[in-house]
């Protein structure tokens, strides 16, 4: 459940000067940890506290001693922390930034495919509503997906949700013959297998990076695939000078903040867009977020038997990762 101001309201309320410093101010004074992920817009990403993957801000959340975490992501991210931390305050600057991952598995009927299905165990990806992972066994990302499903005992049979394209991966490096459940990312299935080979000819060179939620076509031609975190890693310690990253490129920034003497090239789109950049993680901005934190809302609340429910799954996960 989400809580806001009136847009209006919001719209007729003036901006300091120094947004940077207003937003560094309100920090202290709310004893505040400003959360961001990777394909957040750079500016959002510079006045983080804790820069990361999926798997990382989740643990940022369940360490962090601040009284209000501002969560620059998208709903299911901001859900989480709030899962970990039922006594702070969550602030997510826009509503609307949703995902297209969880938005593809509808609570109502993943309930009924669980059902007809009672013998598995359900691992979810993090990329999921709260309802999702409160039906889950356990919660996993893409940087520990690997790692989780193997310490699965082999006799037991695998739900694994809700991105098609994670899950197929997972099997293939695992081994294990998983159910998927039939969700993608929007972002993620936009690149093109045609213009990925063309721009290959003209970069002989260059590496391609990928991350798993992309199409087999697309992840055949990688020479390396990985979490977020994991491409960021590899960029710095691979002495290769160029790379093509099919991504979306919101990671480029720490990429090139890193690795400044690398050659970085975005994947191409299907389409002449600016498809390979998350529309809902874009809506966040630096007047939204300076805006959420002086009025301490968009809240992010919801039922304490959901929240308990949905816990369990998530400690798993953390408790696997370590």
């Amino acid at each position: 459940m989400f809580t806001t101001l009136p847009r209006t309201e919001i719209q007729s309320q003036k901006l300091p000067y120094d947004l940077v410093s207003s937003i560094e101010q309100l920090k202290k004074d709310l004893n505040a940890v400003i959360l961001a992920h990777y394909y957040q817009e750079p500016d959002l990403q510079d006045v983080a506290d804790y820069l990361g993957d999926s798997l990382g801000l989740a643990q940022a959340a369940a360490k962090t001693d601040a009284d209000v975490i501002v969560f620059l992501g998208v709903h299911f991210m901001a859900e989480t922390a709030k899962i970990l931390n039922p006594h702070k305050q969550v602030l997510l600057p826009d509503l609307n930034a949703g995902c297209s991952l969880a938005d593809s598995c509808p609570p109502a009927e993943f309930a009924a495919f669980k059902a007809a299905h009672p013998d598995h165990v359900v691992v979810s990806y993090i990329n999921c509503s709260a309802a999702i992972k409160a039906m889950s066994d356990i919660i996993c990302t893409s940087a520990n997906a690997v790692k989780i499903v193997n310490q699965i005992p082999i006799d037991r049979s695998i739900i694994f949700a809700p991105d098609r394209n994670l899950g197929r991966y997972v099997s293939e490096q695992t081994g294990r013959d998983m159910l998927l459940w039939q969700g993608s990312c929007m972002v993620h299935e936009i690149f093109s297998e045609r213009k990925l080979v063309e721009l290959k000819q003209r970069y002989p060179e260059a590496q391609i990076i990928a991350h798993p939620e992309c199409e087999p076509p697309v992840l055949r031609h990688a020479d390396y695939i990985g979490s977020t975190t994991a491409l960021l890693k590899y960029v710095q310690s691979n002495p290769c000078p160029t790379f093509i990253v099919v991504t979306e490129e919101g990671i480029m920034h720490q990429m090139r903040k890193l690795a400044p003497e690398k050659k970085l090239i975005p994947a191409p789109p299907e389409h002449d867009c600016a498809c390979n950049q998350c529309p809902h993680m874009r809506l966040n901005t630096l007047e939204k977020l300076y805006l959420s934190m002086k009025n301490r809302s968009p809240e992010v609340t919801m039922d304490e038997s959901l929240r308990q429910a949905a816990l369990y799954p998530i400690q798993r996960m953390l408790e696997l990762s370590a």
